[in-house]
């Protein structure tokens, strides 16, 4: 069989169309749009490459249109979770012998699957479903996962060649195994792209999924299925299931050939998750990699130089975009005296002409918040903060579920760095700032630095070169991805690699080369050419 040094394409990073008025990219996701809303559909799992239904239905509604069905979900249960592991393990040995260009190939094919005839299903699924306007769910569901697939495959190819030296008549080689059982891939409702990629970067390396995604992303989630079935991923390498977190935690982390957790959600249950492992440790083939990005309370801070309108720009984006439910969104802004005026200016022209309402109209900038329980949550911030005296709510403030799970972007001024909402991670469109002394720039990086336990994302606006530098130093451990002059969410694939340390998790980067190297185990191989035949060393000669 002829053989080779494969190289694969050189990864770009795919260009975001625009969805400008009458343009052809519009007028095909309008359609899709119209398609999708008009019929309702029944979501299987898949385990082992067959559609399997449980008979208990969920039912999928648009978080902006509550009332309106998209379809239902066929919920699993322990036994669910058991066969998706057992075709996880029968997929596994055919899998991981497969050669490593076949598995490139199978997910090179799907990128180019999502950037072409499933880009528009793909990005409908994500605004009805998720409730992203067209913009955020084409660097989503569209860009941000082909990125992914693509640039993993060429990361996979570097740590494949990245081989040790061989000293003379000797030849050394590391053999980068996938890991020994399988891995589960637990993942969110807010980007497309993180529950495609957790399940395909571990996949791609060898390894068999069982995947859980987030109840509230199951619509769209069902779509990627399609897509990688449609690329070629056999029958039980990546196997989509529905329990509850804890049934499938009874379950997977009690079994033997769990081999590691690919996970983004909240600290808390990821805190619990660890735990969990760690108490059962003694159970395991082997240790599990534990590799999980979590929660975030990010940062812009501002300096008493800042260009006010960027400074405005990039908290009106960064707070506001997806309604602030972005891992890396700006939740917390400390912005000097000397400027406070003309920024809080300018934001508030920015949030007036902000429309809020559904997807299907791309009009609107702002839309529904996930679920109900996201929206109560966020209701019962906002209306403590009303009754607060040491805080103002200088910018929406109003809220309403009768239709749909809409919060009006809102600005809550604090007196207190230390107020709960500077605090506590929020997850909506609620930006808390504090004015602080523009001369007290080193105590506000300090109050920036102590004030979260998390440390995902955050920027610093300045014009001053020795403030951007002081406060990327004095900061250097309060954010995994650090912005300067811009906001503090947005990263790109092969350009920023995202995940934060402290509460916000492993800091395994997303989209770089660090985090596939999770997903093997290397074996070092000597071989040597002539070996000796006498056990003798020279020292042992007599003098």
């Amino acid at each position: 069989m002829p053989k080779g040094i494969y190289k694969v394409p050189v990864p770009h990073n795919e260009p975001v169309k625009q969805y400008a008025a009458g343009s052809p990219e519009r007028k095909e996701l309008q359609a899709m749009l119209k398609e999708l809303r008009s019929k309702e559909i029944d979501i299987p799992m898949y385990i082992g490459g067959k559609e399997v239904q449980s008979g208990n239905k969920v039912r999928i509604a648009p978080p902006h249109d509550h009332k309106h069905t998209l379809g239902h979900f066929h919920k699993s249960d322990k036994t669910h979770v058991t066969q998706a592991i057992d075709a996880a393990l029968a997929a596994k040995p055919k899998w991981q012998a497969l050669s490593w260009e076949h598995r490139a190939s199978i997910f090179l094919k799907a990128a180019e699957l999502i950037a072409g005839p499933y880009r528009a299903k793909l990005n409908a699924a994500t605004m009805l479903g998720q409730s992203k306007n067209a913009y955020q769910a084409e660097i989503d569901s569209a860009c941000e996962i082909i990125d992914f697939l693509r640039f993993n495959v060429s990361y996979m190819t570097e740590i494949y060649a990245d081989q040790p030296i061989s000293s003379p008549g000797v030849w050394n080689r590391l053999e980068w195994r996938p890991l020994e059982g399988f891995v589960y891939a637990l993942t969110p409702f807010n980007f497309t792209a993180i529950a495609g990629n957790l399940p395909t970067s571990c996949a791609l390396m060898g390894n068999v999924v069982v995947w859980k995604p987030s109840n509230t992303q199951v619509y769209s989630a069902n779509v990627l299925m399609e897509i990688f079935k449609k690329a070629g991923v056999p029958d039980g390498v990546i196997n989509l299931i529905y329990p509850s977190g804890p049934e499938a935690a009874d379950v997977i982390f009690n079994h033997r050939d769990f081999a590691g957790i690919h996970f983004t959600g909240s600290t808390e249950v990821f805190q619990g998750i660890w735990q969990t492992i760690g108490n059962n440790i003694h159970k395991y083939r082997s240790y599990p990699r534990i590799v999980g990005e979590t929660g975030g309370k990010d940062f812009i801070m501002a300096h008493k130089s800042a260009d006010v309108n960027a400074l405005s720009v990039a908290l009106s984006r960064g707070a506001f975009e997806y309604q602030g439910q972005k891992c890396s969104a700006a939740s917390r802004a400390y912005v000097p005296s000397n400027i406070w005026e003309q920024t809080k200016k300018l934001v508030l022209a920015d949030l007036k002409s902000m429309k809020m309402g559904p997807t299907e109209d791309f009009t609107n900038f702002i839309n529904a918040v996930i679920d109900e329980k996201s929206f109560d949550k966020l209701a019962k911030y906002i209306d403590a903060a009303k009754k607060d005296p040491n805080v103002e709510i200088i910018a929406g403030g109003n809220y309403d579920k009768s239709k749909g799970y809409f919060i009006e972007p809102t600005i809550i001024v604090a007196k207190d760095p230390k107020y709960v909402t500077m605090c506590e991670e929020l997850f909506g469109p609620v930006l808390t700032l504090h004015v602080y002394d523009g001369d007290k720039f080193e105590e506000a990086l300090e109050l920036v630095d102590s004030t979260s336990i998390y440390a995902l994302t955050g920027a610093i606006v300045a014009q001053d070169r020795y403030a951007i530098e002081l406060a990327t130093k004095k900061l250097s451990n309060a954010a995994g991805n650090f912005y300067i002059n811009d906001k503090c969410t947005g990263a790109v694939v092969g350009q920023q690699p995202f995940g934060g340390a402290r509460g916000s998790g492993t800091n395994d980067k997303a989209g770089a080369k660090i985090n596939l190297l999770r997903w093997v185990s290397p074996r070092t191989i000597k071989e040597t050419m002539v070996p000796p035949t006498d056990y003798k060393y020279p020292f042992l000669q007599a003098d």
